[in-house]
């Protein structure tokens, strides 16, 4: 049983940047994937960055070049860096990680771009 809480996001202007954070605290042993998600206004959520234990990384294609998927040295806390904020990257983004086979989600932050 492990706990998510992301934070990090905020109000910005198009091209501006922001660094959102994601703590997992206990048990964190049996961790295969970690991942940041975003649900836009009358969208499905959508996966936007995955970094998995074997160390493979996949990009939403919109977000690549501009979003970074990091994180910690001890594997506790997972960061996503977002470059050349565009509106279209308005919306709750969600930390998620897949431990023995289940899914957890954190409460999310909000990003909101505008133009």
């Amino acid at each position: 049983q492990v706990q998510l809480v992301e934070s990090g996001g905020g109000l910005v202007q198009a091209g501006e940047s922001l660094r959102l954070s994601c703590t997992i605290s206990g048990n964190i042993f049996g961790i295969n994937y970690m991942a940041w998600y975003r649900q836009a206004p009358g969208k499905q959520r959508e996966s936007v960055a995955g970094f998995t234990s074997g160390g493979s990384i996949v990009y939403l294609d919109s977000v690549k070049g501009r979003f970074t998927i990091s994180r910690s040295n001890s594997r506790n806390t997972v960061y996503l860096q977002m470059n050349s904020l565009k509106p279209e990257d308005t919306g709750v983004y969600y930390c998620s990680i897949i431990q023995s086979g289940l899914q957890s989600w954190g409460q999310g932050t909000q990003v909101t771009v505008s133009s």
